[in-house]
């Protein structure tokens, strides 16, 4: 055969293609018809509008009619509720009855032969995500289905994110959580077009609530005619701000997104404050009729201005938390401000009101509420103000079952983050597991999704970019990973790593196995900080920026620091930390569950697997370059983080060694362990000093680990290497000074200086501290020992009675500035007043009090050791008030002296070995 012949039948069958027409050029004369109700929903005709232009994209002709006849054509596409007159119709055709029993939020979509297709949904939601659903068919294939027989539902009843209307940092004149709505503070709040991309980015991934978290949002919001001093903002802000609402409300409504303003408790706006001569907010004021009407009037103003948003209260840390006034708040101040506001609207249906469990006794709160509320949530927080496990357990696991066996819905709060901020997260795995926990462990049903980083710094990254990164943007696969699995949390894992795998090679323009390379990188790193907090951290609060480091004191003498237990107790699996490892090791006991070592370990496989992983998809990226190469560096930054937690654990294993054996050989064996971690944090400023512009978002007195972070300091690895530089050297000269010194001569105590201060109320006795004298007004119990430091103050006599019933509160007057030395039981009962901590107190720090000065410094017979804390005060006059609970006041001393921090070791604690790196 000749080669002419060969050709011929090649070219006739080019010729015929090229004369048939193209499957866009057969779309373009295919018309398609979506029909809907008479009369449909909003959210119905949004998803039809999102349904149209996918289908105007993929090459289809479509209009959009409402109320039409039934057809017996194909190409219409038939959208409504199971109730509506032209879903009936089809569904017969297709033998199908409602579809009411499937559940809120679930739809039906079916299509066979040529019946027209059917979206039918329970409810306006189901109908909008059947919608949505067929879109990304239409997307991702480019074409209508021939056959489909689809139904689905929402597993999580709740699924939302949230977004805080608050700063880094506080406003001039104003504390914790007081930010008022005014576009200077927040011009991203009135910025339509962003909450147009966000509300999209919602109901793309199916996200139905939105909280907006605030300290006092009414006084930006409302008028009332017995406090018109009370609004914080001007009319034409105030204007603006109802303009906001009114827009926000009604465009997340037809996503489906139920908004939900958040609000603290007990606070007030400040020129409220100011008119009536108190303080915004004071966690120790009891419940006063002014603050309580005008508390109640707010709410109802609200709830009669905007009648669908919803209500999250928070009766933790502006007020005392634990106790009956919490039950009374809610009881009596908050449900009664709702319904007044529904009276005044004539209307019975009761919005929606999540009860926050933080910091108070929610499960005491709810069984007072219900009989009075029905239309009742609850919400606590998943891992505390981090992200450490997907296996819970302990006394956290217990609280969520609790409340998730209220018979009310269970929503897991994702919150804060600040074991991961600033870097990029997306573990699928992790996440996965983590909803999956949220069911199986804690019963619950519900999410709320803080951003992944930067939540201070809504709506931008840390990224050192110009013009600045959105989060919405940077972190997509964040909120497209919990959404995902919240919607349906067991899919099996071979799928979601195709699933995933797709999802990022379609980023950044690669192959799918290129893709899931990308997936292992943020699924190894994605390992790191949950395992570096829940097993070396001092607690799962943002008072800890987990990435900025440790100092080596807080590794080996974390009750220093106000450690929370909960965090290894309940936020970890079963485990050990550091100091308990070192006591078992020299005793030769056997280890228990997760160790230390073990940490170290396996963090460092992580990063080297995740630095492997990303270097593989680096050469064949061919879309997106310049956010790989962010993602990449934030690879290799929490590889060198992994390399220096995992050293100084090292090191300071070998210096708890110490304590026991007092063999400086143990020492020695720390140095090279501590040289090498400070130089892989000296990579980590390398890779951070260009590309971020902090690791913490919360840049406030309230962050003290690794370093307190007052007025922006401290928040980049750049101010902490000299620390860590400075901590290595500081050790190493402690080693040659204990190889110097044979004869170690006892350190003379640092007498604590006393100050003159005048005590206007109440009335009371001084003592002296030392052995035998009596510490109460009303018992005969004496100090039993006490840090010869506290020799020179007095300690001020109460009665302990009185402090059980009544909250302790103490006006005094000074000409210097001077500390006062409170002592705390080490111990947590309801009989003695609770430590500062930050965890729960946004108020711990107000007079520099959260950290324990020091330790086990005082022994009460018959009572728990005494740890001591400082409140600093400048001159002038003052008024303190404490909770209730017994404490004792251990006096007045000057506030221009440095109290040396250390354990005093008198309830029997093992040598104090701090100084080695002080």
């Amino acid at each position: 055969m000749n080669r002419y012949a060969k050709i011929f039948p090649l070219l006739s069958l080019l010729i015929f293609l090229a004369l048939q027409p193209s499957t866009a050029q057969q779309k373009k004369n295919q018309t398609v018809t979506i029909v809907l109700p008479a009369s449909p929903h909003a959210r119905i005709t949004f998803g039809a509008e999102k349904l149209r232009q996918a289908l105007t994209k993929a090459g289809y002709q479509v209009t959009v009619s409402q109320g039409a006849k039934q057809s017996t054509n194909s190409s219409q596409i038939v959208v409504g509720l199971w109730d509506d007159n032209v879903v009936k119709q089809t569904a017969s055709r297709y033998g199908l009855t409602t579809g009411k029993e499937a559940g809120k939020e679930s739809f039906s979509i079916r299509k066979e032969g040529e019946k027209p297709i059917l979206v039918a949904g329970a409810d306006a939601s189901g109908a909008l995500y059947g919608c949505m659903e067929l879109a990304d068919q239409v997307a991702e294939t480019g074409k209508l289905p021939e056959t489909i027989r689809l139904s689905d539902k929402p597993e999580m009843v709740l699924r939302g994110t949230c977004i805080g209307v608050q700063k880094p940092t506080y406003l001039p004149g104003r504390d914790v959580y007081e930010y008022p709505y005014t576009p200077e503070t927040f011009p991203w709040l009135y910025d339509k077009a962003l909450w147009i991309r966000y509300l999209d980015m919602m109901v793309e991934n199916r996200y139905n609530s939105l909280y907006l978290w605030n300290g006092h949002p009414f006084a930006s919001l409302v008028r009332l005619k017995e406090y018109p001093y009370a609004v914080e903002v001007d009319d034409a802000t105030f204007k603006k701000n109802e303009e906001m609402f009114r827009f926000l409300t009604e465009e997340a409504d037809k996503r489906g997104v139920w908004v939900i303003q958040m609000f603290y408790n007990i606070i007030v706006s400040k020129p409220f404050a100011e008119h009536h001569n108190i303080k915004t907010q004071d966690r120790n004021r009891p419940i006063v009729p002014l603050i309580a009407d005008y508390t109640r009037k707010s709410i109802a103003a609200f709830v009669e201005k905007y009648p669908n948003v919803g209500l999250l209260i928070a009766l933790g840390e502006a007020m005392e938390g634990v106790g009956q006034d919490d039950v009374d708040w809610f009881t009596k101040t908050i449900i009664p401000g709702v319904k007044d506001g529904l009276k005044v609207l004539g209307k019975t249906e009761e919005p929606p009101l999540v009860l926050r469990a933080h910091d108070t006794d929610a499960p005491r709160v709810m069984k007072a509420a219900l009989p009075l509320y029905k239309n009742l949530y609850t919400e606590a927080k998943f891992n505390g103000e981090a992200l450490t496990t997907y296996e819970p357990r302990g006394k956290w696991a217990e609280l969520h079952r609790t409340l998730s066996n209220i018979g009310t819905v269970q929503i897991e709060n994702v919150h804060i983050l600040a074991n991961l901020e600033p870097f990029r997260y997306g573990s699928a795995d992790f996440i996965q597991k983590s909803v999956q926990a949220m069911h199986s462990v804690y019963g619950a049903n519900g999410l709320h999704l803080y951003p992944q980083a930067s939540y201070w710094d809504w709506p931008y990254t840390a990224d050192k970019t110009n013009p600045r990164i959105l989060q919405l943007d940077r972190d997509w696969i964040w909120y497209k990973t919990w959404a995902r699995y919240a919607w349906k949390a067991g899919r099996g894992r071979p799928e979601e790593v195709t699933y995933w795998g797709n999802q990022l090679a379609e980023k950044y323009g690669l192959p799918l196995d290129k893709g899931k390379d990308v997936l292992e990188a943020y699924e190894q790193t994605g390992e790191i900080s949950p395992k570096l907090l829940r097993r070396y951290g001092i607690t799962d609060g943002n008072r800890q920026t987990l990435t900025l480091g440790m100092l080596m004191t807080q590794l080996i003498n974390p009750f220093r620091y106000g450690l929370l237990t909960l965090l290894y107790e309940s936020e970890a699996p079963e485990g050990e930390m550091l100091i308990e490892y070192a006591e078992k090791d020299w005793k030769h006991e056997k280890h228990i569950g997760e160790t230390p070592v073990q940490i170290a370990d396996e963090v460092i496989v992580h990063g080297k697997k995740a630095v492997e992983a990303i270097d593989k998809a680096a050469g064949a990226v061919t879309k997106d370059k310049e956010e790989f190469t962010r993602l990449k560096n934030d690879v290799y930054s929490q590889n060198a983080m992994a390399n220096f937690y995992a050293q100084k654990a090292r090191a300071a294993l070998a210096i708890l060694r110490y304590k026991y054996s007092n063999d400086i050989r143990d020492l020695d064996k720390a140095v090279p362990l501590l040289e090498s971690s400070v130089k892989h944090y000296a990579d980590l400023v390398n890779l951070t000093k260009d590309t971020y512009l902090y690791a913490n978002s919360m840049q406030t007195k309230q962050r003290k680990i690794p370093m307190r972070g007052v007025d922006a300091t401290y928040i980049t690895w750049a101010e902490m290497l000299p620390v860590y530089q400075k901590e290595l050297s500081h050790f190493k000269h402690s080693i040659d000074s204990l190889r110097s010194v044979t004869n170690t001569v006892a350190k003379q105590p640092l007498l604590l200086k006393p100050a003159i201060v005048t005590v206007q109320s109440p009335r009371v006795e001084t003592y002296s501290l030392e052995k035998g004298q009596r510490v109460f007004t009303d018992t005969m119990v004496t100090i039993k020992e006490v840090a010869p430091e506290f020799k020179q103050l007095k300690g001020l006599k109460l009665p302990k009675a009185k402090q059980q019933s009544e909250r302790t509160s103490l006006t005094f007057s000074t000409t210097q500035p001077v500390k006062l030395l409170i002592g705390f039981f080490n111990e947590k009962k309801p009989t003695y007043l609770p430590a500062p901590e930050l965890e729960t107190d946004a108020s711990a720090n107000d007079y520099g009090q959260s950290e324990i000065k020091i330790s086990n410094a005082v022994l009460v017979d018959g009572l728990p050791p005494i740890n001591v804390h400082a409140y600093s005060f400048k001159p002038g006059q003052h008024t303190l008030n404490l909770g209730k609970g017994v404490c004792l006041l251990l006096g007045f001393m000057d506030g221009n002296q440095e109290i040396p921090i250390f354990d005093a070791g008198l309830a029997g604690n093992k040598k104090n070995i701090d100084w080695l790196f002080e």
